[in-house]
C-alpha cells in the first residue's frame, strides 16, 4: 500500500516500497500521451491507483527532462492560497520575497524543462486549475501530470481515466496457472503473501481469489486492505465477509460511481472489522494532515471510549490492518494514514458528531507544542525545534486553518501565528508566515495583546521581505496600541523592530537610538531570548556603519558570551557574522575568513537564507580582499540567487551594499568583464546546497560547477556522446544500444545542435573534458 515510486536522476519522486503490479501498458500509452500533451489529467476513484501511475510513469520519463521529475502532494493541504507555496517547497525553490509565490514558480520554471506531478487536486480543483494555466503559458519546457476524481477543465487538458485492474469473468476456467494473466489475483498474492508467508493460489482455491477480486471492483487499495485480512480470516472467511457487506442495506448507497461505493464500501467492512476503540482512534487520527506521534495520539485522540494507556496497542493494530502507516523519526515512531482511508475517517468522525472537539484538541496539541518551542528556543534545543517543527509544518497549517475559520478561535489563531516566529523569521518561512499572519490580522481586526504581538512580529517579517512600508504601519499600531494600554512588552519589541526597519532603510543614526531604547527596555522587563539579543547585534552593525568598530566588538562579544551561556547558536551565529565584518575593517582576513565559515555552518541547520546568505558576501569580500578574484567572483554569483529569494540585494540599502559594490567592482577589474562573468555566471548556477559547499571550501570550483550544472543532454545523449568518443560509426551505435540507425543519426544531430558544435570530432573533444557522458 502506499504511494511510493522510483527515485530516478533530478527530482523528489519517493522509492518504491512495493511491487508495482499490472501497469505497464497504462505507463506505456501515459508516457506517449505527455510526447503530445503539456497537460495530462489521470482521473478515477480514489484508491484506483491515479498516483502510483503518476510517479511510475514520472520516474521513466526522467531522461527526457534534464531538469528534473517532481512530485507535488496535494493531499493534507487545505487552504487553496497555499498550493503555489507548497509546490516551491517540493521543487525546492526558495523565495521569501512578497512576490506572489506563483509568479516565483512561474520565473523558476521559465528556461527549465521538467515534469512535475500534481497529486490529488480535487479538492482545490480551482487553485490548482489556475496555476497549472499560468506555469504552462509561462514555461515552453513544463510538461504537467495531475491526478484528480474530476478533470482541470483546461484548454489542452488531455485526460486518462485510470481504471481498475483486469480481472477474470465470472465462471471463467483459470487453467494452468492462468491467474496469472491477472494483475487484480497477483496483487492479492503478493499482499496476502506478505501477511501469511504460507499463502498461495493454488487450482484449489484460485477462483475464491478471484471472486475476492471482482468483489473489489479490481481497485487495488481494496484489494491490498482485504489481503491483510488474511492476519486473522481464512480466504473462505475473508469472501464470505465481503459477499455479506456488499449484500448489506445501505452498505452501498444510491448515486455516485459504482467503483467509488465499492471502495467505500470494502473500507467500511474494515473498519467494522476493528474494534471499538480502534474505529474512535481511526477517526480521530483522520484529523491530522502531516504523520502524528504517540504524545499527539494520546492528546488529541484519548477520552470518550479511547483510554490513554491503550494508544500504544491500539496504534500497533491499525499498522498490523494496514490502516495506519508507520514511518520512522530517528528513535520514535510516526503514524500516517492513506488519504482515502483519511477521509474515510474524517466522515466517520462528522457522522459521531466529534469534528469540532477533536480539531480543537489537535489545535491545543500544537499551539502547546509552538509555545512550548518558542521558549525552548532560546537554547541548545534550537536545531531539534527547527526539525520538529518542519516535520509538523502539515499539522500547524491545519490547526491555524481551523483556528482562523472558526470566529470564537480567532484570538487563539492570532497567538499561534505569531508564536510560530521562531520559525518564519528564523527558519527561512517568511513568505508563509506572512500569510498566516496578514490573514490572521484581517480577520481579527480588534486590539488587543494578541493582535499586539501578531502586529510586531508580522512588521519583523514584512521587514525582512523588504516592505518597509507595510512593516510601519504594522508597528506602529503596535506601538500606538502599547502605549494606550501599557503594555510594555509589546511596546518594547515594536520599538527594536522600527530600529531594524529604519536600519536597512539607511536611517543609521535613528535606528541607533531606537535599538537603545529597545535594550532599556527589555532590560527594565528582564527580558532576554534570541529576539532580544539581536537588538544588541543590530546595534553593533548600525556603530559599523557610523565607524565606532570597537563598539560592534563589544556588542557582539557580549551577544556570543550570552549564546554560550544558554546554548543559543541562531541569534550568536549573526554575532558571529558582525564578528567577520569588524575583522575584515581591520585587516584581520584569518578571523575574518574563520567567523564567516563559522556563521555559515551554523546557519545553514536551520535553513536561514538571510543568514546564509549574509555570511557568504562577507566571504566573498574577504577572498577579494586576499586577491582571491575568482572565488570571490564565483561567490558573489552564488550570492545572487539567494538574495533574489530573500529579497532586495544586501536590502537595498546603501550601507549595506558598499561592500558589495566595492567587492564587485574590484574583482570585475581584476579580472576582466569576460572572466568575471563567467566566474560570476558559474556561482550563480549553484544549487543551496553547493554555494554553502563552495563558500565552505568544501569543493574545488569545478566540482562544484559540475554539480550545479546540469548537463544539456539526456541519459541516453550521454551514451551515445561516449559511443561518438570512442570512434563509432553511426550504424555501430545503434547495434551496441539496440536501437535502429535512423534513431541514433536523430540522437547525433540533436547532440550537435544542443552542444552547438558543427562536427563529431568536436563533440568527441568536448566529451574528453566533461564529466557528464556515461558510458553504455
Amino acid at each position: 500500500m502506499g504511494k511510493p515510486g522510483a527515485t530516478c536522476g533530478k527530482g523528489n519522486l519517493p522509492a518504491d516500497t512495493t511491487s508495482f503490479i499490472g501497469r505497464k501498458p497504462d505507463v506505456a500509452e501515459v508516457k506517449q500521451l505527455l510526447t503530445r500533451a503539456r497537460l495530462v489529467t489521470l482521473t478515477g476513484v480514489g484508491g484506483v491507483g491515479k498516483t502510483r501511475l503518476a510517479v511510475q510513469t514520472a520516474a521513466g520519463l526522467s531522461r527526457a527532462f534534464p531538469d528534473g521529475v517532481w512530485l507535488v502532494e496535494l493531499a493534507g493541504l487545505q487552504d487553496p492560497a497555499l498550493v503555489a507555496h507548497t509546490a516551491l517547497e517540493a521543487l525546492g525553490v526558495h523565495d521569501e520575497t512578497g512576490r506572489s509565490p506563483a509568479a516565483v514558480l512561474a520565473e523558476h520554471l521559465r528556461h527549465r524543462r521538467l515534469l512535475v506531478i500534481l497529486d490529488n487536486c480535487e479538492h482545490l480543483l480551482d487553485a490548482c486549475a489556475a496555476l497549472a494555466h499560468d506555469l504552462l503559458r509561462a514555461a515552453p519546457g513544463l510538461r504537467l501530470l495531475a491526478t484528480s476524481r474530476e478533470r482541470l477543465a483546461l484548454a489542452g487538458e488531455h485526460l486518462w481515466p485510470v481504471s481498475p485492474l483486469p480481472l477474470p469473468e465470472p465462471g471463467q476456467p483459470l487453467l494452468d496457472g492462468a491467474w496469472l494473466q491477472y494483475p487484480a489475483l497477483t496483487l492479492f498474492a503478493e499482499r496476502a503473501s506478505s501477511v501469511d508467508p504460507w499463502f498461495a493460489v493454488t487450482e484449489e482455491n484460485q477462483e475464491r481469489v478471484a471472486e475476492v477480486c471482482r468483489l473489489l471492483a479490481g481497485i487495488p487499495l481494496a484489494i491490498e486492505l482485504a489481503a491483510v485480512r488474511l492476519r486473522v480470516l481464512t480466504l473462505a472467511e475473508l469472501e464470505s465477509g465481503l459477499a455479506d457487506c456488499f449484500r448489506l442495506p445501505g452498505t452501498v448507497k444510491r448515486g455516485g460511481e459504482a467503483r467509488h461505493q465499492t471502495l467505500l464500501a470494502s473500507i467500511d467492512w474494515s473498519y467494522a472489522l476493528c474494534g471499538p476503540a480502534e474505529r474512535h482512534l481511526w477517526a480521530r487520527a483522520s484529523v491530522f494532515l502531516g504523520g502524528f506521534d504517540l504524545p499527539a495520539a494520546e492528546r488529541v485522540c484519548a477520552g470518550a471510549g479511547l483510554p490513554a494507556g491503550e494508544l500504544p496497542a491500539l496504534l500497533a493494530g491499525l499498522v498490523e490492518k494496514s490502516v495506519l502507516l508507520r514511518e520512522a523519526d530517528g528513535d520514535r515512531q510516526r503514524f500516517r494514514l492513506l488519504e482515502p482511508l483519511r477521509q474515510f475517517g474524517r466522515d466517520r468522525l462528522a457522522d459521531a458528531g466529534e469534528t469540532g472537539p477533536v480539531r480543537r484538541r489537535m489545535r491545543d496539541h500544537y499551539l502547546d507544542l509552538a509555545e512550548r518551542s518558542e521558549r525552548a528556543w532560546f537554547g541548545p534545543e534550537q536545531p531539534e525545534i527547527f526539525r520538529r517543527t518542519r516535520l509538523e509544518h502539515a499539522n500547524l497549517r491545519a490547526a491555524l486553518d481551523y483556528s482562523l475559520t472558526v470566529p470564537a478561535e480567532l484570538e487563539t489563531g492570532l497567538r499561534l501565528a505569531s508564536t510560530l516566529w521562531f520559525y518564519w523569521a528564523g527558519c527561512g518561512v517568511f513568505g508563509e508566515g506572512r500569510h498566516w499572519l496578514d490573514r490572521a490580522l484581517a480577520l481579527a481586526p480588534e486590539p488587543s495583546g494578541e493582535r499586539a504581538k501578531a502586529l510586531w512580529v508580522n512588521g519583523y517579517v514584512a521587514t525582512l521581505q523588504g516592505d518597509h512600508d507595510g512593516a510601519v504601519t504594522m508597528l506602529e499600531e503596535c506601538r500606538a496600541y502599547a502605549r494606550r494600554t501599557g503594555d510594555d512588552v509589546a511596546l518594547a519589541y515594536a520599538t527594536h523592530r522600527l530600529g531594524c526597519n529604519l536600519l536597512v532603510g539607511d536611517y543609521v543614526g535613528d535606528a541607533k537610538t531606537l535599538f537603545e531604547e529597545a535594550q532599556i527596555r527589555y532590560r527594565k522587563l528582564g527580558e532576554l531570548n534570541s529576539n532580544v539579543m539581536l537588538a544588541g547585534i543590530e546595534l553593533a552593525i548600525a556603530s559599523i556603519f557610523l565607524g565606532d568598530l570597537d563598539r560592534a566588538a563589544e556588542l557582539c562579544e557580549e551577544a556570543c558570551q550570552t549564546g554560550v551561556a544558554h546554548g543559543e547558536q541562531w541569534a550568536s551565529a549573526y554575532a558571529i557574522y558582525v564578528q567577520a565584518l569588524v575583522a575584515l575593517s581591520r585587516g584581520d582576513l584569518d578571523r575574518a575568513a574563520e567567523h564567516g565559515r563559522h556563521c555559515l555552518r551554523v546557519k545553514s541547520t536551520f535553513h536561514d537564507l538571510l543568514g546564509i546568505v549574509l555570511a557568504i558576501e562577507v566571504l566573498a569580500w574577504n577572498d577579494a580582499a586576499r586577491e582571491r578574484w575568482e572565488p570571490a567572483a564565483t561567490m558573489l554569483g552564488s550570492a545572487h540567487p539567494i538574495w533574489q529569494a530573500v529579497g532586495f540585494p544586501m536590502f537595498g540599502s546603501r550601507y549595506f551594499g558598499a561592500p558589495h559594490g566595492e567587492c564587485e567592482a574590484q574583482v570585475r577589474r581584476a579580472l576582466g568583464d569576460g572572466p568575471f562573468e563567467a566566474a560570476f555566471r558559474r556561482g550563480r548556477e549553484f544549487g543551496l546546497p553547493e554555494a554553502i559547499a563552495y563558500a565552505l571550501g568544501d569543493v574545488t570550483p569545478s566540482a562544484a560547477a559540475e554539480q550545479a550544472r546540469p548537463s544539456p543532454l539526456t541519459d541516453r545523449e550521454g551514451e551515445v556522446v561516449a559511443l561518438i568518443a570512442d570512434g563509432r560509426s553511426n550504424q555501430e551505435i545503434a547495434d551496441r544500444l539496440v536501437i535502429s540507425r535512423r534513431t541514433a543519426e536523430g540522437h547525433v544531430n540533436r547532440i550537435l545542435r544542443k552542444l552547438g558544435f558543427d562536427s563529431r570530432a568536436q563533440v568527441a573533444a568536448w566529451a574528453a573534458r566533461s564529466s557528464q557522458v556515461t558510458a553504455p
